[in-house]
């Protein structure tokens, strides 16, 4: 017969033994309401994931970028200046509209090297400005007017 005291130690000990018996690999349990279940993530010989991509409650998948990757696609054309600097090559459509975004406190340019493609100010803390990419695919490169270091580049596709 089991007393009082000794049914809660095996109480407590079978909660235990269940407990990490549904913590292992392949437990089983479903995921909570409202989020998907994904299958485990590929491990290399070290134990560590393999997987680039998150699987997203949506069900759409991110992926992560490539290590080095110097390119942005058109989505959301923008170009973020920060530090007296533009970022990475940005890549766009031809006539699509193009947004700088100028966090720094300074105001700068964003102006074509050659033939007038375009050239907006944008004041500083915060300031925004657009302009529309040239109709003519190619690479154009660009400086701030300001700030002779600052150059970038834009390729309309």
């Amino acid at each position: 017969m089991v007393t009082g005291r000794k049914c809660g130690v095996v109480a407590a000990l079978a909660a235990l033994v269940l407990g990490v018996a549904g913590c292992g690999s392949g437990g089983g349990t479903a995921p909570p309401s409202g989020t998907s279940a994904s299958a485990p993530m590929p491990m290399d010989t070290a134990g560590t994931s393999t997987s680039t991509a998150a699987s997203t409650s949506t069900g759409t998948s991110t992926t992560a970028a490539s290590a080095g990757a110097s390119t942005t696609s058109s989505a959301g054309a923008a170009i973020t200046i920060k530090n007296f600097a533009y970022g990475p090559t940005l890549e766009v459509a031809a006539g699509s509209t193009v947004t700088v975004t100028n966090t720094d406190s300074a105001a700068h340019t964003v102006t074509a090297d050659q033939g007038g493609a375009f050239d907006v100010t944008v004041k500083g803390s915060g300031g925004t400005a657009t302009f529309t990419a040239p109709g003519t695919p190619g690479t154009y490169t660009y400086h701030c007017t300001f700030h002779p270091n600052m150059h970038g580049t834009l390729v309309v596709k």
